[in-house]
């Protein structure tokens, strides 16, 4: 694995220890953002990792998948849909309350999942 590879997952694993962190204190929204933010540091390192390219700064978990040349199964790729639109609405005042532990959760098990799958992809160094 490249050196910078392992700084986009390292910052991953940070991002998601810190939804955990949020769910367990309630702060529901933030757990949404950081799962995000997550899959999206998880991805720039397969573009890393699987590319000559340098990820863009962008928050586009679908275009990001492309960039990364990756195929998700079929239910993560409707989940990094939907979190894809979930996180610019996030930064906003009216998603304060959007969001409640049933979400929250739900979502963190489903970042999970993603994560579990893309650290794999990555550990192996194939598509």
């Amino acid at each position: 694995m490249k050196p910078q590879t392992q700084q986009w997952l390292d910052m991953a694993h940070y991002d998601l220890r810190a939804a955990k962190h949020n769910f367990d204190t309630r702060t529901y929204l933030y757990v949404i953002f950081l799962c995000h933010l997550t899959i999206e540091k998880l991805l720039k390192g397969c573009i890393t990792e699987f590319t000559e390219d340098f990820p863009p700064p962008i928050h586009d978990l679908n275009k990001l998948v492309r960039l990364a040349k990756l195929t998700l199964p079929d239910e993560m790729t409707r989940f990094v849909s939907e979190m894809s639109q979930k996180s610019v609405p996030a930064r906003y005042p009216q998603t304060l309350n959007a969001y409640n532990r049933k979400d929250a959760e739900d979502c963190l098990k489903q970042t999970r999942r993603v994560a579990k799958w893309l650290e794999a992809k990555l550990k192996s160094n194939a598509l």
